[in-house]
């Protein structure tokens, strides 16, 4: 009998940095830019993103200087775990801090990189740049609540 995969045998905090990284999945559905309701706190999710996702592979291309190019871009932590709510319900961060399994596309699981891309999940080749549309025109791009 195998041994149960790290994500389902540790918590996020006992997470090595190389396990954390690993459980991003690729999909770029956190640089998509969010709009919070202040009189109900309901998230909502554009199709406007983060003017350094790359489109094509869905990377950030200033990732080690995200936070100085963009200070509001939220940097990840395991601490944070209890406030995941605004992550997208695929997001395998917030499905192993709510104790949830990873979908089969997940890279982890399907052990293709590509799997996210593959099954429609990722951002790969959609959505606008933040630095093309008016702020003021988000509300109009709304896609989703969270």
């Amino acid at each position: 009998m195998s041994a149960k995969p790290f994500w389902e045998s540790k918590t996020l905090k006992q997470m090595s940095k190389q396990e954390w990284e690993s459980l991003c999945d690729g999909c770029a559905r956190c640089c998509l830019h969010k709009l919070e309701d202040e009189d109900t706190d309901e998230v909502y999710y554009t199709d406007v993103h983060c003017r350094y996702m790359n489109k094509n592979d869905c990377s950030c291309t200033v990732y080690q200087t995200r936070n100085e190019k963009v200070p509001e871009c939220i940097w990840l932590t395991p601490e944070q775990a209890h406030s995941f709510h605004w992550l997208p319900d695929t997001c395998a961060y917030r499905l192993v801090a709510e104790g949830k399994p990873l979908y089969d596309w997940h890279p982890l699981i399907s052990g293709d990189p590509d799997s996210v891309h593959k099954s429609g999940i990722s951002l790969q080749g959609k959505g606008i740049p933040d630095d093309k549309i008016p702020e003021e025109e988000w509300q109009s791009r709304i896609i989703w609540k969270a």
